[in-house]
């Protein structure tokens, strides 16, 4: 042991000498171990703090399905049984399972929506195999996140608190705590790769932690945790081609998981901020123009009328360049800052115009529900027949993942072998004309439907694009 430590201390002189020249001095300041116990240091006691509030979450559900008997379509047990009992409906159960973690010492667990998306049934196994019924008090698709309750009968459990996110740091290292594969609990290491992390497309506000901490099919809700033992965020998704994990995993900040388990103990219902402004990415042509060092901000093309940002006296035109004092960098990045404030706060928004930055106090209020959406089927001799649509607005759009500076009319379901269904209707189309008259509401759309032509000219917006089709009577 002794030549062991011997070698250890040349090194770390050798390391000393070999500093480069302006070098910091906290950098200066770390060194080889230099005795046995730091030689031997181990994850170990933060897995005992940490791994107690992680938990399995399994969801059950009964499907209908129908069964056919090997023997159906013989003709000879077709007539002994006369065709019945060899084609019968019956029930599947189907079982998910994934992780989740101990926010609240009274019961209260955060996972991913999609891991009990769709169940019947809920429970919630701890680190020490106790197995509690659970009931879902939050789901919240757009962010991927639900919240469960269990009853533990007055006795307080392991938490995890919550980490500041937005102090995270690229290298910063984490573990990864979870059920992968249902091979029962795991925990794996692995630093932070990458912060605000975009266009992963597992949830509506993409703004991601990345780790290449091993993460795999059941991790989904597990704990991404800081070398402090708080939680850093929620594991939700991995980047593979094979399934298992190739050290690309994603993980929701907790400052929006915070958020999301504060508005379900408080009244169950996700109430988000609205800004009233959209924009475009600040591209390298348009930072030339501006005179700009470098691409940076969101440009504003588009203000709702009396919204939060012209209330506040931004113009289309100006740059958003930062919200509450962090860097927005694309549209991603502007609806996360937004998303994870309180409905009635005032926060300072860093804008560009006319040749330099000016700061504007916007007072953030919840998207309007204005006009009330009158979803209304469609029926008559047309080729919408079938289909139920709904007015815009930006409470309507915001709930169902849409623009909220959309306006007009939009397809919220289509009936099966109907007129709509038939000419490929989809839920989503925005109908912006019929026989050439723009559809501005709910009443204009009926006016237009119940007019007896002989020619239909249809004018959808689907996916951002225009989709046109006649049809003769």
């Amino acid at each position: 042991m002794k030549l062991i430590l011997r070698v250890f201390k040349s090194l770390a002189l050798a390391s000393v000498i070999a500093l480069p020249l302006g070098l910091s001095a906290e950098a200066a300041d770390k060194k080889v171990p230099e005795s046995s116990a730091e030689v031997e240091l181990s994850y170990a006691p933060l897995v005992k703090k940490t791994a107690p509030a992680v938990v399995n979450v399994y969801a059950r559900r009964v499907v209908q399905e129908n069964y056919r008997s090997p023997f159906a379509g013989d003709p000879f047990f077709e007539r002994f049984f006369g065709g019945q009992g060899l084609g019968v409906p019956r029930e599947r159960v189907q079982n998910s399972l994934g992780s989740g973690v101990i926010v609240k010492e009274d019961g209260i667990v955060v996972t991913n929506n999609h891991v009990i998306a769709n169940g019947d049934e809920f429970k919630v196994v701890l680190s020490d195999r106790r197995e509690f019924d659970a009931e879902v008090i939050l789901q919240d698709e757009r962010a991927d996140l639900a919240i469960l309750r269990i009853d533990t009968d007055g006795e307080k459990l392991p938490v995890l608190r919550f980490h500041d996110s937005d102090e995270a740091e690229v290298g910063d290292l984490v573990l990864a705590i979870g059920n992968p594969f249902g091979v029962g609990q795991t925990v794996t290491s692995g630093i932070i790769s990458a912060l605000a992390r975009t266009h992963v497309g597992v949830s509506d506000f993409q703004f991601f932690i990345q780790t290449d901490a091993a993460i795999n099919p059941g991790n989904s809700g597990g704990a991404l945790v800081t070398m402090d033992g708080e939680l850093v965020g929620v594991n939700t998704a991995i980047f593979s081609r094979s399934g298992g994990s190739n050290g690309i995993g994603f993980a929701i900040p907790a400052n929006m998981v915070k958020l999301v388990v504060e508005q379900a103990i408080s009244g169950g219902t996700i109430r988000r901020p609205w800004l009233g402004a959209s924009g475009q990415v600040v591209t390298s042509d348009i930072a030339q123009s501006l005179d700009f060092d470098r691409p940076a901000g969101v440009l504003i093309n588009q203000l709702h009328p009396h919204g939060p940002a012209d209330e506040a006296g931004l113009e289309v035109g100006d740059v958003i360049l930062l919200i509450g004092g962090f860097d927005v960098h694309d549209l991603q990045s502007l609806r996360y800052r937004i998303a994870t404030q309180q409905v009635g706060e005032t926060i300072e928004v860093t804008y560009f115009r006319d040749g330099r930055s000016k700061v504007a106090k916007v007072h953030l209020a919840p998207p309007p529900d204005d006009p009330p959406a009158k979803e209304t089927q469609l029926t008559g001799r047309h080729p919408l027949s079938g289909a139920k649509a709904a007015n815009m607005s930006p409470a309507f759009n915001e709930e169902n993942g849409l623009d909220t500076m959309m306006r007009g009319v939009v397809i919220t379901g289509v009936s099966n072998r109907t007129s709509a269904a038939r000419f490929g209707i989809q839920p989503g189309d925005v109908v912006v004309a019929i026989n050439g008259v723009e559809v501005t509401d709910i009443d204009r759309l009926n006016e237009l439907v119940e007019e007896n032509v002989r020619t239909w000219n249809i004018r959808l917006r689907r996916n951002g694009r225009d989709v046109q089709f006649t049809v003769r009577s």
